[in-house]
């Protein structure tokens, strides 16, 4: 992994910490259904953004960052519903939906970049 590419490492760390916290939520609350789709989306943001690293026009590119922002907003929802259905604990909650934030922000960031360009 290049270690000057940010939000390559960003998503891989939110990915990893995901799935952490997913188990979390199966051996502890026994709930399948909510936190599979929560694993779903948080895993998928990082693995578009390999993807993105691979594109092969401009155009492919902003169409994989555009598909991890949408999943980025997925996950978003998905911990503010296990965090209120009390599925994960406050700590747990801020953390990630804090780093998903800070994602969405800069995946944000680098959509409007590279519309800009094509303005």
């Amino acid at each position: 992994m290049m270690k000057d590419n940010i939000i390559q490492q960003k998503s891989y760390e939110f990915a990893l910490k995901s799935v952490l916290l997913y188990k979390k939520i199966v051996i502890e609350n026994k709930e399948y259904v909510l936190s599979k789709q929560f694993l779903r989306s948080s895993t998928s943001i990082g693995a578009n953004i390999e993807e993105t690293i691979g594109a092969q026009s401009e155009r492919d590119f902003l169409s994989k960052i555009s598909i991890s922002y949408k999943e980025a907003r997925e996950t978003h929802y998905w911990l503010r519903l296990l965090k209120d259905s009390n599925y994960i604990n406050h700590n747990d909650a801020t953390e990630m939906l804090n780093l998903c934030e800070e994602i969405l922000r800069i995946i944000g960031k680098i959509q409007i970049t590279i519309k800009s360009r094509n303005s």
